[in-house]
This record gives C-alpha cells, sequence and structure tokens, in this order.
C-alpha cells in the first residue's frame, strides 16, 4: 500500500537537475533587488550576511537580485555591477555564505535596458526608443536604440559575468528575462520594434534570449546550471503574449537551459507584485498562486524543471503544486524578506508567521505602478544585511518617505562619481 506524503513533506524532497545539480528541497528563494553594493557598484559585506541568514533559514535554492553587467546601465543606486574580478574576494566570500547548510546559490545576472530611474544612468537604452506610459514617464526617460554592435556587447557581457560567478564558487546563473528589463524589453513586440536581426517577428525578438544563453553556455560549459526567469505574459496591450511565452520556453528547453522559473508582467503592468489584480475565476484564485495555470501549460510543452513565483499562501498549496506535477519548485521571495527563516517553518508543516500582503501608501500613483514593493523590501533587506532583524510592520508611507529620500541620495552621489 502506499502511503502519500504530506504537503510539507512533498516539498522536503530533493529535487535532481537534468545535469545532475541536486537542490535539496523544492523551495527557490526568488531574487528581490537588494541595491546593497557600494555607490561605485562594489559587492559588501552585507551581502555576504544576508545571504548567510537566509542559507541557515533552511531554502534548497537562493537566487540572487540584479547583478548588473555594465556600470553605465544600473537599474538602480547601489546595483552590484560584474564586469571584471575586482571583487572576486568578496563574491568568493558570498558564494560561501550563501552555500552554507547545503543551500544552491544562484547568481541572478540583469541589464535593465530602459527600467532604470531617470538620472540614475547618463542615458538609457532598449531595443527601440520606445517610451513608457505616462504614468511612468515621469519616474523612466525615453531610452535610445541600441545598435547592433552594442548589442553584441551586451550579449558577450552577459557571458563574462556568469563566468566570474562560476570561478567565485556560486552553484549556477539565472538570466532575468521578465519584469520589463532588458531580455524582457527584447521579446516584446510593445517595446522591441526593430526591423532587423533582432525583431519583426517572434522568432527575431528571441534571438537575443537564446543568444545571451549560448555566450553564457560557453563560459561556464556543460555541467554548470543556467536557468532564466521568464514572464508568463507582460499583461500589456500589443505586448509579450503567453503563446509567444510558450514558444521561448520550448526554445530554450531545446537548447539545454535547467531551470524555468515563471512570472509575469512589468513596472507598468505589476501583476507579480500583487498590487494590480489580474481578472480571474475565484476557483483560480483559490489556488492562490497567480501563474499556475499557465505553468501547467509550460509543463504539457517541455519537461524542463519549472518554478512557479508569485502569490502562494500556504503549506498545502504549495505542496499540491508540486505533487500535482505542474511545477517542480515553489518560489517564494517578499515572506522571505520579513521572515528569512520562513522555509523551516514551511518545512515543518506551519504557516509563516507573517502574512504578505501588497504595500500601500494611499497615494494613488505610486500604488498603481508598485513601485513601493521594491522600496518597502529593499528596506527590509537592508536591515538583515546590517544584522538587524526586519520589521514587518512597518508604515508603508514612512518608508516611501525614508525610501525616495535615499534613493534621491544615492541617485545623486552615482551620478557625481561619474562626472
Amino acid at each position: 500500500m502506499t502511503t502519500s506524503l504530506s504537503a510539507a513533506q512533498t516539498l522536503a524532497q530533493p529535487l535532481t537537475l537534468p545535469n545532475g545539480t541536486t537542490i535539496k528541497n523544492r523551495f527557490a528563494k526568488s531574487a528581490m533587488s537588494e541595491a546593497l553594493g557600494t555607490t561605485d557598484n562594489r559587492v559588501t559585506k552585507g551581502l555576504v550576511r544576508l545571504y548567510q541568514r537566509w542559507a541557515e533559514g533552511g531554502t534548497g535554492l537562493l537566487i540572487t537580485g540584479n547583478v548588473m553587467v555594465d556600470r553605465r546601465a544600473l537599474g538602480e543606486p547601489n546595483n552590484v555591477v560584474i564586469e571584471d574580478e575586482r571583487d572576486l574576494d568578496l563574491l568568493t566570500d558570498w558564494a560561501t555564505a550563501g552555500t552554507k547548510n547545503g543551500a544552491q546559490l544562484w547568481m541572478q545576472i540583469n541589464h535593465p535596458g530602459k527600467q532604470s530611474p531617470k538620472g540614475l544612468n547618463i542615458e538609457n537604452v532598449s531595443p527601440s526608443a520606445i517610451p513608457f506610459q505616462k504614468e511612468l514617464a515621469t519616474f523612466f526617460a525615453t531610452p535610445r536604440e541600441l545598435s547592433h554592435d552594442e548589442i553584441l556587447d551586451i550579449i558577450s557581457r552577459f557571458g563574462r559575468t556568469a563566468a566570474i560567478a562560476k570561478k567565485a564558487g556560486f552553484s549556477g546563473v539565472q538570466i532575468h528575462g521578465a519584469h520589463g528589463y532588458l531580455v524582457s524589453q527584447f521579446l516584446s513586440s510593445r517595446h522591441n520594434q526593430r526591423t532587423d536581426q533582432w525583431g519583426g517577428t517572434p522568432e527575431n525578438r528571441r534571438r537575443f534570449v537564446l543568444a545571451v544563453y549560448q555566450e553564457m553556455r560557453n563560459n561556464v560549459g556543460a555541467d554548470f546550471p543556467i536557468g532564466i526567469k521568464l514572464n508568463s505574459a507582460d499583461f500589456q496591450k500589443g505586448g509579450f503574449t503567453e503563446e509567444e511565452s510558450l514558444d521561448v520556453i520550448r526554445a530554450l528547453s531545446a537548447a539545454g537551459i535547467d531551470l524555468i522559473e515563471i512570472s509575469g508582467g512589468t513596472y507598468e503592468a505589476p501583476v507579480m507584485s500583487g498590487t494590480k489584480k489580474m481578472a480571474v475565476k475565484d476557483s483560480t484564485r483559490q489556488r492562490e498562486a497567480y501563474f499556475l495555470e499557465f505553468a501547467e501549460k509550460a509543463r504539457a510543452t517541455v519537461t524542463t524543471p519549472l518554478i512557479l513565483t508569485g502569490g502562494f499562501r500556504t503549506v498545502a498549496v504549495m505542496g499540491d503544486a508540486i505533487s500535482s506535477g505542474a511545477v517542480d519548485m515553489v518560489g517564494i521571495a517578499r515572506a522571505l524578506a520579513i521572515e528569512p527563516d520562513a522555509t523551516l517553518r514551511l518545512l515543518s508543516g506551519k504557516e509563516a508567521r507573517h502574512a504578505v500582503k501588497p504595500i500601500m501608501t494611499g497615494i494613488k500613483m505610486i500604488d498603481k505602478v508598485g513601485l513601493m514593493e521594491v522600496t518597502w523590501y529593499s528596506r527590509q533587506l537592508r536591515r538583515m544585511a546590517e544584522g538587524n532583524n526586519p520589521k514587518p510592520n512597518e508604515s508603508a508611507l514612512t518608508s516611501f518617505v525614508l525610501g525616495i529620500a535615499e534613493n534621491g541620495w544615492n541617485t545623486f552621489k552615482t551620478r557625481r562619481l561619474r562626472a
């Protein structure tokens, strides 16, 4: 007689990727932007402290926040940028801390494209010179269109950063292909209106991400894990569709990618944060996860292991997502920003101590675009990086005011450093 596993037991099962890499349980800390680098974008000891705390909290796979590939292209002040080996010693310390307790630590590698605050970079670039919608035009400048040679340079930068991550001792790397950053911009016909080999058709629009993957693979070898975070859709008129996403998943799977994390949305349509609601049936809403139906479509398409991130609240639903075969891992992020050892509680069958809920200031323009989520949670990560505990009940408005002031000051320092 076969005894079925409990939800907690299901989540505690190890996962072996096709390349032989084993992750000790089915929990992944999805990437959150830490903004814990120095003003000149170097690695800091705060990142070492933060990731050691998460590693000790029991999560099987830890995925870092944005590590950028070009100092001229920051997504926010205090991003870490890896262009060369100048920070190899601290990167090694970061990797050592994040792989304690049997955890895997993967570096998320990114380029912001046009999704960078006004005034931070000398200029922002994108596949095409398409401005943001009116609500965000105050925050983000219209980008310049990339040249063919610049695109090739960015591809090579992704490969170089991946090679340095491997040398430092990170367990793997992840391409950030979601949430409106550069890879996501190339995939979307709303943002990519090129007519050359990099745009014009879905096949051409996915050429960039496939080239990035291949360049990284060439730099790290066949056995080193490479994953991607990919939108199920952009949820914008004229944007990246579910059908196009499934085609990208098929192409990446055929190319040999090791792990695909499914998310969705952009700063213009932030469904990934819960601040913009999708129109769904009650039965779908009860399943909690924002993109579970899409994950089921992806699972019917490929056998590549899948992570689903966004909306999970209870152990039972997390366990069911795994036992149903729809996905292989559950991605959690905000819960670990306010409760770094939440995974240990979930693995014991208990719910997290603190419920994750949308962060709202009451200022419609701010709340609508989801920028508050980044600011509020970044402050919680900074507290842990400094050796303190997060404040799960901190006022959103207080955090917003302090965060905007700090962000403005850090932007000013960054620009002055480059003057």
